[in-house]
């Protein structure tokens, strides 16, 4: 037939279910359960097709189905029920954030980031940062912050992976049809659309930003293909990190300049700007220009007000994650940027230079320290790697004392916790255990829950998992046209009764994915133990750019398909955020191996621990915090190693021997009944140790009392009386500057002394300050374990004045009391030091006795 046109018919939503478009537009329902079971019930074949995406279910749902709902009754109640439970957590009498800081509502925090993990109905994220991201948005909501996240929508998301035969990576864009996601257009104050404007060289681009609810918090994206942009511009934002430097410059100048257009469009002005790694930098110097342009500041005044509301998180232990431009590429993005700061080319390139093997360069995360008041890491190991990595920014600082300090990540437990893992705990810790899971009291009642009932949970969610498995596998098998034989094997792949190993994340090459093979007679035989058989599931991406991290992959997947290890080991093709609650809620131990101290925090593991499920990993990122000796296994040791080999041959056998000797034995030892009791007590410690301290509860409410909060304030105070203290630190700034090629120092004090615990040591210093005085600086004494010949875990202890000689040196006495044992070292040092300086080594300026 001639074909006239084609229409798309929709459903009509029976009047009692009609809120449930209003549902399916808030993220709300992708923590919560029953909300999820209200769109599976009615369909859920169609459930899992549209990648359990409520939008797209409501769009496609047959009227029939919808019909049957909405005159069931058992539905309805249920449906109700829900409801309610949203109107609820929508509008609160009073919140976490309410309780504890109501002078500060209404601040409002902006959280920058490239990318938010939020469900896999929304592709917009490749791994931990977006979960993190994610994760974060949903706990601001649940805490109840005044609290937006700006970023990309992506409209290609990133890739979906493919495995063929020969198991090397293909990565395919699909593109998403706003139509299809919980996405509106974001209006301004005056009910228009936002659309933005950033000049890129030689054009304008422009940027429509959209909105997504989280919970009670906005989620702003921009997106590039409008018709107001050329056909390259409008490809600008289609992917997340593909491309390659001038296409990552240009997704970043549109991130952080575009980023604050679009915070200015919608009629906010932030108290705190939280930079979630250096991707959106340029945030900064687009603040800059407001500040000199429309309020008349000099640089120097606006960056002190930029720094005082400006905090940065940095996620990255390994340098090539550090985005560097070239000076050639800054000249045509920034050339005509740097006059409205009202510098010259030369200042502004230093304001971020990090010199490269290949010259200098414009560093993102130097221009995002140099930018911020607040900087952190995000674990203890991490912390005192990245004040290791950038301590060159503080010369003459102790390493301890370089202002990085840590939050630890954690996880949004109702995101990750399994169906089964919640309703034992709502049974056994009471229906609030979740808002008084900080109490020791509440959680110790893990250890009460019998023994039958958690192994019971787990196995549910295992089985669950097998399920998936077998679907996935049964799905490529008839896409590559396997035989009947092979499709009635796999229905017989793995099994509740076999231990089951998880191993799931970014295949890059520091997390070692194949390090389990590293011997593969070895595990050969682990895995084939007729009496103890254990098997694998691998999944996870490599960056499109990255063929290292693809032959992991490929080596795996060959493993996977050989016929020793055919159904021992599994592969499961495109992980995202719905393969990893499988994962993560259903195998029995998780592993991480990554080469330590390359693992920033790691997150899957804390994930699989809420949920009961061991950890057998590396001492790196969040497990050095998390591993009691109680609660899972250590692999290998927290030391350095001579090279790569040593060490990757030194954690393959302690994980070798982890798995033959305590491992496996243990998960096997069952009591008469069958359960695994010793292993049950691992599981529930697991659980115990994780659900608090690695959840975001506790790193959002850790991120609001230690970083925002204090922000908040001090950017209330920089703003005042016409940003009074900002034009005056910045002058004294200046003076201080100028000042200090005159400042000297010497010292007297105990040299190879014998001091016993109690004992003091006293020292003498006379300073000369040529322009500056005494209120201009501090003198310390700063003491510290020896290491080589560098005081680690200082002590600084300030000196008095106590007089001043007729040539004008000032005389200081002081005295340390040691706090530990052992060979200490000393020494007397000047540093500027004002009262609203944020930190005391933030200027870099230190002289030494």
């Amino acid at each position: 037939m001639n074909i006239l046109g084609r229409v798309s018919v929709f459903p009509l939503i029976p009047e009692p279910l009609k809120r449930l478009t209003e549902l399916a537009n808030n993220l709300w329902w992708s923590w919560d359960h029953e909300a999820q079971t209200l769109f599976r019930d009615i369909d859920p074949d169609l459930w899992e097709r549209v990648q359990h995406n409520p939008v797209k279910f409501n769009r496609e749902v047959a009227q029939h189905k919808l019909d049957a709902a909405a005159a069931d009754p058992a539905y309805l109640e249920r449906f109700n029920a829900v409801m309610a439970r949203f109107d609820a957590y929508m509008n609160p009498t009073e919140t976490w954030f309410s309780r504890h800081f109501p002078e500060l509502a209404g601040h409002v925090i902006a959280y920058f980031s490239a990318e938010f993990g939020l469900h896999e109905a929304l592709p917009i994220y490749s791994g931990g940062l977006g979960i993190l991201s994610g994760d974060h948005c949903k706990t601001a909501s649940d805490l109840g912050l005044p609290f937006v996240g700006v970023g990309f929508l992506y409209p290609q998301g990133y890739f979906t992976q493919h495995i063929p035969q020969d198991g090397w990576q293909q990565a395919l864009y699909k593109k998403l049809s706003f139509s299809e996601v919980p996405a509106v257009p974001a209006v301004g104050p005056d009910g228009r659309e936002v659309l933005i404007k950033c000049e890129l060289p030689g054009r304008d681009v422009y940027a429509k930003v959209w909105k997504i609810q989280v919970g009670r918090i906005p989620l702003y994206l921009m997106d590039t293909d409008v018709p107001q942009n050329a056909p390259q511009d409008r490809e600008l934002s289609a992917r997340l990190y593909g491309g390659d430097q001038e296409l990552r410059i240009s997704q970043e100048f549109v991130l952080g300049i575009g980023g604050v257009r679009a915070v200015r469009a919608l009629g906010l002005n932030p108290c705190v700007w939280h930079m979630n790694e250096g991707h959106s930098a340029f945030l900064g110097l687009e603040r800059l220009r407001e500040l000199v342009q429309h309020e008349g500041l000099t640089f120097d005044e606006a960056l002190e007000v930029v720094r005082a509301s400006s905090i940065f998180t940095t996620h990255t232990p390994v340098p090539a994650g550090h985005d560097v431009f070239s000076w050639d590429q800054m000249d045509r993005f920034f050339g005509h940027f740097w006059p409205k700061l009202g510098l010259d080319r030369e200042t502004f390139l230093n304001l971020a230079r990090h010199d490269q093997p290949w010259g200098p360069g414009f560093s993102m995360t130097v221009l995002a320290i140099r930018c911020a008041g607040m900087i952190n890491g995000v674990a203890a190991l991490h912390g005192e790697v990245s004040r290791d990595m950038w301590r060159w920014l503080w010369p003459d600082t102790p390493t301890d004392e370089v202002p990085i300090t840590h939050i630890t990540n954690g996880v949004h437990t109702l995101t990750w916790l399994s169906p089964e893992m919640q309703a034992l705990l709502d049974r056994h810790l009471g229906a609030d255990w979740l808002e008084r899971c900080h109490e020791p009291a509440v959680l110790d009642r893990i250890y009460q829950i019998p023994d039958e009932e958690f192994w019971a949970a787990t196995r549910a969610a295992k089985e669950r998992l097998v399920q998936f498995v077998r679907r996935r596998a049964r799905a490529r098998a008839l896409r590559h046209g396997e035989s009947p034989e092979v499709l009635d094997e796999i229905e017989r792949l793995f099994s509740s009764d076999e231990l089951l190993i998880g191993f799931a994340r970014r295949f890059a090459t520091y997390k070692r994915a194949t390090l389990i093979f590293r011997d593969l007679e070895r595990i050969r035989r682990i895995v084939h133990d007729p009496q103890r058989p254990v098997r694998m599931l691998f999944s996870g991406k490599a960056h499109p750019a990255d063929d290292a991290g693809k032959a992991y992959i490929q080596q795996i997947v060959a493993i996977a398909r050989s016929p020793e290890f055919w159904d021992k080991v599994g592969f499961i093709e495109d992980y995202d955020m719905a393969v990893a609650r499988y994962l993560v809620q259903g195998v029995d131990l998780w592993l991480n191996n990554p080469r330590r101290p390359r693992e920033a925090s790691g997150t899957s593991g804390q994930k699989a621990a809420m949920n009961g499920i061991p950890n057998c990993s590396v001492l790196d990122g969040w497990w050095v915090e998390g591993y009691n000796g109680r609660n899972g296994w250590a692999i290998g040791e927290a030391r350095n190693y001579m090279d790569e080999q040593t060490q990757d041959e030194a954690d393959a056998r302690s994980l070798y021997r982890l798995l033959e000797n305590e491992i496996i034995p243990l998960y096997y030892d069952r009591g008469e009944d069958g359960i695994p009791h010793g292993w049950v007590q691992v599981a529930k410690e697991a659980m115990r140790s994780t659900l608090w301290d690695f959840s975001t509860a506790r790193m959002v409410q850790e991120y609001t009392t230690r970083m925002y909060m204090p922000t908040a304030r001090t950017c209330m105070r920089f703003r005042s009386d016409g940003f009074a203290l900002a034009r005056e630190l910045a002058a004294w700034r200046r003076r201080v500057r100028r000042g200090w090629s005159q400042v000297r120092v010497r010292a007297v004090g105990p040299d190879e002394a014998q001091l016993t615990i109690g004992d003091s040591a006293h020292i003498t210093a006379w300073v000369s300050l040529g322009s500056l005085t005494p209120d201009d600086v501090a003198v310390e004494i700063v003491a510290g374990e020896d290491i080589g010949g560098q005081p680690a875990r200082p002590q600084s202890v300030l000196m008095r004045l106590v007089g001043r000689d007729d040539t004008g040196v000032f005389r200081y006495e002081g005295s340390f009391v040691p706090r530990a044992t052992g060979a200490l070292v000393y020494g007397v040092r000047v540093r500027p030091n004002h009262p609203a300086m944020l930190n005391p080594h933030e200027m870099g300026l230190v002289v030494w006795a």
